[in-house]
């Protein structure tokens, strides 16, 4: 007679019960060159042609941004809900739900107000000379993000969140 050696031998014919199940997908969506200062600093110089690197030039991107989700909001009659400061998204999400009656489609739009990593530039002063130059650097801010809570008829449900600021590096799919 031979002993198992792991548990793995030992339980190798013993399972009575086997189940898989998600109860949570969470997906982070990112370009890995923008998740440092001199990757932003590439994209604002190489990709979008500006002489000095500079994240005010960025901020029109993030309001037509912003336009297009409050048109989506209007044009497809879909609530606009503001969350509150430590409100259950869960809980809101579940009365959506109870009276959704399509097979897939938008529940409602919510937005919070969260931290975020952000990129922004602040001027710095030339010790020698006195003159001015923006300087990209990074950090937090308290930012709008947008929940888009869908219903899939195959998937179930699930929510799209954006970071309301293009500066920001934010995307997630999360299902719930």
């Amino acid at each position: 007679m031979t002993l198992p050696h792991s548990v793995c031998e030992v339980l190798r014919d013993h399972v009575v019960l086997e189940s898989e199940s998600i109860d949570r997908m969470y997906l982070n969506v990112y370009v890995p060159q923008l998740q440092r200062v001199g990757g932003v600093v590439w994209y604002l110089r190489g990709h979008l042609g500006q002489r000095f690197a500079s994240t005010v030039t960025v901020a029109p991107k993030t309001d037509a941004f912003v336009r297009s989700i409050e048109r989506f909001v209007a044009d497809a009659e879909i609530d606009l809900v503001s969350f509150a400061k430590h409100e259950r998204k869960d809980d809101i999400t579940r009365e959506y739900l109870q009276r959704f009656d399509a097979d897939e489609g938008v529940l409602y739009v919510g937005r919070a107000q969260e931290k975020a990593w952000v990129v922004r530039t602040e001027r710095r002063r030339c010790a020698r000379t006195g003159m001015t130059y923006p300087w990209v650097v990074d950090g937090s801010a308290m930012v709008n993000h947008y929940y888009f809570y869908c219903v899939d008829e195959d998937f179930g449900p699930f929510f799209l969140k954006f970071c309301a600021s293009l500066e920001f590096r934010v995307g997630n799919l999360g299902s719930r």
